[in-house]
């Protein structure tokens, strides 16, 4: 097992950024990393010298979502109370959040992408709501991401578990924009020093103003959506799909 931390942090000119940075399991989100996640959030959150957070991460994936190895043997409760805890601080932070996307976005990631203030991703990147294909349903990840999309194109991709492009994504209202590879730091970058013009009280009661709906949606529905998605997880059709996905092969309802 590598001694390296699943997250990276640092502060640097009034930026925290945050990086997943578990390359070898596609940067799942594991107990581990999602404990990990929450306490850099918490120190961003206490650093006056943080301005603006950027999220991204390490190898060519961002998330392919849970770690279903993980919820194999252990199940998903711990996780889905974990995953509802960070989705609720990126959306209450004082500090916008903003995720620099360079590799494909799975399942219980894409949450994240929907809490988040700003996404600018890669335009070669895909993602997928994946959760129908092994059994479950994009439970807890729905709070952050059905207020923000095109409500046909949520009933399409959350179904079906389809794969969608960058622009798809855009154009649904998923993400903020899609760019070139070439141009996605510059627009990163461009992003954030604009939001550092913004005072941080400014910045603070805004972002209150913004995300007020989905936290109060978080709040009142959360727990009962944790221990749906947790009951889900735990049923046997579930355990074969993620089975079949582990191993590589198709469920046993796909023919």
């Amino acid at each position: 097992m590598s001694d390296e931390p699943l997250v990276l942090a640092s502060t640097t000119d009034g930026v925290a950024t945050v990086t997943l940075n578990s390359p070898g399991n596609r940067n799942a989100l594991s107990v581990a990393m999602l404990t990990a996640l929450t306490e850099a959030m918490d120190a961003v959150e206490a650093d006056d010298a943080a301005r603006v957070v950027k999220l991204t991460h390490n190898g060519p994936v961002f998330s392919a979502g849970m770690d279903l190895k993980e919820a194999v043997v252990v199940g998903l409760e711990s996780t889905s109370g974990l995953i509802l805890k960070l989705l609720r601080q990126l959306v209450t932070l004082s500090k916008p959040v903003v995720v620099r996307l360079d590799g494909p976005v799975r399942a219980g990631g894409l949450g994240i992408v929907g809490a988040a203030d700003v996404v600018i991703s890669n335009d070669t990147v895909s993602f997928a709501f994946s959760e129908a294909r092994i059994g479950v349903a994009p439970a807890i990840i729905s709070l952050t991401t059905l207020p923000k999309m095109d409500p046909r194109l949520a009933h399409r991709w959350c179904l079906s578990g389809e794969t969608f492009t960058a622009a798809q994504a855009a154009a649904a209202g998923l993400i903020s924009e899609a760019v070139p590879s070439a141009e996605l730091d510059a627009a990163v970058d461009g992003v954030i020093a604009q939001l550092k013009l913004a005072s941080p009280q400014g910045l603070a009661e805004t972002k209150k103003l913004l995300g007020r709906d989905i936290a109060d949606l978080i709040d009142a529905k959360g727990e009962a959506i944790a221990k749906l998605s947790a009951g889900l997880f735990d049923t046997e059709e579930a355990k074969e799909g993620m089975q079949a996905f582990i191993e590589k092969r198709k469920p046993r309802w796909q023919v």
